[in-house]
């Protein structure tokens, strides 16, 4: 594996971060130096210099090998949250070491667990910053610098191998220069637009800009401590509802609907799978609350809406503390963790696109065993699967419940209670973030043991690689 090529693009991706931290540095000027000014413009200094140096003086490299992209890949995120930390830690307060390399990883990752008790106590500039990892991590940062440098499309294939999967290379049906370009269309208008539905709806500029960075990217960090139930505005949650929802959907469908093609989201089979899930997720649990006597009936339709769609697209914002909720209610959000958004979003969990083809791999099975010798085919919105992509489903599913699993076992022998271990571990691998119990949707992870924390930062890290791409990192050295 040549270095010099792996330095070449995190080169890159660090100073794409000083961008960002430039802009956070503007904001506090503009809030007559607030507390934020000093530690972001000396990480942005660090971030432009140790960038600038690989990014100018290594030439770049048109073939890139699998083994360097996972590298890339991997090494790119990494220092994106180590740099990323830096503004935290030299803020101080709540910020220790690993509280403040938590906040970064969680944001990077769009997961928007926080270790922080008290988020408006954080000057505008820091809040800002934050909502910027995400923003970053929400459109992938080797999609952003994929899109944004000037590389063959040989490079650009390479690495995109890596970050997207191949579901959303078939549903694309557009080389890869061109679906990274339509991602990155489709997150900033979106973007844009819910920014100004919110000022519209209520909210300052300066709420509205942050809130859309989470809920295009998934992730979850507000501004609030109550996050969005400190708005107590049903119009702003509708409008929060309707993008977190889009944030859930393949961004290559919503490029499709807008320019009226025919692959779109209405005649897609996985995109039906996915809004029937929700809808069926909100109808039991708004029964559930409703017949329980925890709500009224519109308020418990309007709390479930919510909720589900928060989880669903895994962005994790709240306007009701689900730990308080009945059993069947916690069920299905337990279930709709697992199940997360659409590949080709900024969603994580096992994706619905998966879920959908293990459930067509059943019926297969005992259509199989009725028929042993008929050929069944399994397709996957009018595309027949090959074996290879069943099995490769299955492995992921089977991998992703073991992290789960194992990741409980740990955190619960470091003294953390079971529900809290459980959902914690669920939460950080799908990158939703709020869990229950002590990690519930009101409260943070700084209760939590550091060692605990060093843990869901790595199970964090391995949900928004997909798994298989975080852990190729361990097995390098066996590539030829």
């Amino acid at each position: 594996m040549r270095s010099h090529v792996v330095l070449k693009y995190i080169g890159m991706v660090l100073l794409l971060n000083a961008v960002l931290m430039y802009v956070s540095v503007a904001l506090s000027l503009f809030n007559d130096f607030d507390a934020g000014f000093y530690p972001l413009m000396t990480s942005a200094f660090i971030a432009t210099v140790v960038g600038v140096f690989p990014f100018v003086f290594i030439k770049g490299e048109f073939n890139i090998t699998n083994k360097e992209s996972y590298a890339i890949v991997i090494s790119a995120m990494s220092t994106s949250c180590v740099i990323g930390a830096m503004p935290f830690l030299l803020f101080g307060g709540e910020f220790t070491f690993v509280n403040s390399l938590f906040e970064s990883v969680s944001g990077y990752t769009t997961t928007g667990a926080t270790i922080l008790s008290n988020v408006e106590a954080l000057p505008k500039s820091m809040l800002f910053w934050r909502s910027s990892t995400h923003l970053i991590g929400g459109a992938g940062i080797i999609i952003f610098a994929l899109a944004l440098l000037p590389m063959i499309s040989k490079s650009r294939a390479s690495l995109s191998n890596v970050e997207l999967s191949a579901f959303v290379k078939d549903n694309f049906k557009y080389k890869v220069q061109k679906s990274v370009q339509i991602v990155l269309y489709v997150y900033f208008l979106l973007i844009a637009l819910e920014t100004i539905l919110l000022h519209i709806a209520g909210m300052t500029w300066f709420d509205a800009i942050n809130h859309s960075f989470s809920t295009l990217a998934s992730g979850g960090f507000s501004t609030k401590n109550t996050s969005i139930l400190y708005f107590n505005n049903a119009w702003i949650e509708g409008i929060i509802v309707a993008f977190m929802v889009l944030a859930g959907l393949h961004f290559g469908l919503i490029y499709s609907s807008l320019t009226t093609r025919k692959n779109n989201i209405f005649r897609s089979e996985v995109a039906r799978f996915y809004l029937l899930t929700m809808a069926v997720a909100i109808v039991l649990c708004s029964l559930n609350l409703w017949l329980t006597n925890s709500y009224g009936i519109v308020d418990s339709l309007r709390y479930s809406s919510f909720q589900v769609a928060s989880i669903m697209s895994t962005t994790g914002f709240a306007n009701a503390d689900t730990s308080m909720w009945p059993p069947l209610a916690i069920i299905v959000i337990i279930f709709i963790s697992f199940n997360g958004g659409c590949a080709g979003s900024t969603a994580g969990g096992i994706q619905s696109d998966r879920v959908l083809l293990i459930f067509k791999s059943f019926k297969a099975h005992f259509l199989q065993l009725q028929h042993p010798n008929a050929i069944i085919k399994i397709r996957l919105s009018k595309i027949n699967t090959d074996d290879n992509l069943l099995k490769s489903t299955l492995i992921f599913a089977l991998f992703f419940i073991l992290v789960v699993l194992f990741g409980t076992i740990i955190s619960t022998a470091l003294g953390v209670d079971v529900m809290t271990s459980f959902s914690s571990c669920l939460t950080c691998i799908s990158n939703i973030g709020p869990g229950f119990n002590l990690v519930s949707s009101f409260s943070n992870y700084d209760v939590l043991p550091d060692a605990v924390k060093v843990l869901y930062m790595l199970i964090m890290l391995a949900g928004r690689l997909q798994l298989f791409s975080f852990f190729q990192l361990f097995l390098l050295s066996s590539w030829r």
